[in-house]
């Protein structure tokens, strides 16, 4: 199963602090762990919220409001996507994470859906295959 492993922002990483030489290098040998192990599948590391965006929908309207946002603690500055057999396996491999950010920090592990999970909004199967088709079509990219 898959879970996305979200770091979130804090005020230095909102601020654009970058990471030190040495966080890079544990969280690079951190990584390679992951790699070795078949749990990593993505990662990387998010901008400031000053520099994105967000759209809001209501209806037929769209309404784009630009960042930064207020509320750090709700912002996030990093993901991973990981193949686990279990939340706990992901728990156990946050536990092992180096301190993603300089100061007191924090991660979230959400699973994330596979396309069997939606069958009952799908009860005859045709759009979860043309997902599927959509899938195998962005793996053949890589």
């Amino acid at each position: 199963m898959k879970f996305m492993i979200l770091v979130k922002a804090t005020k230095d990483s909102e601020t654009g602090v970058l990471p030190s030489e040495e966080m890079l290098a544990a969280m690079g040998k951190y990584n390679e762990e992951l790699v070795k192990a078949g749990v990593m599948l993505a990662g990387e590391g998010l901008h400031p919220s000053s520099k994105g965006a967000r759209v809001r929908f209501s209806g037929n309207s769209r309404t784009v409001i630009d960042g930064p946002f207020a509320e750090t603690k709700e912002l996030l500055a990093g993901f991973w996507l990981w193949q686990v057999r279990s939340k706990e396996e992901a728990i156990e491999w946050v536990k092992r994470m180096p301190n993603p950010m300089l100061e007191e920090s924090e991660v979230e592990i959400r699973q994330v859906f596979a396309t069997e999970d939606f069958a009952p909004s799908d009860p005859t199967g045709e759009l979860r295959a043309a997902e599927e088709r959509l899938r195998a079509q962005v793996e053949g990219k890589k």
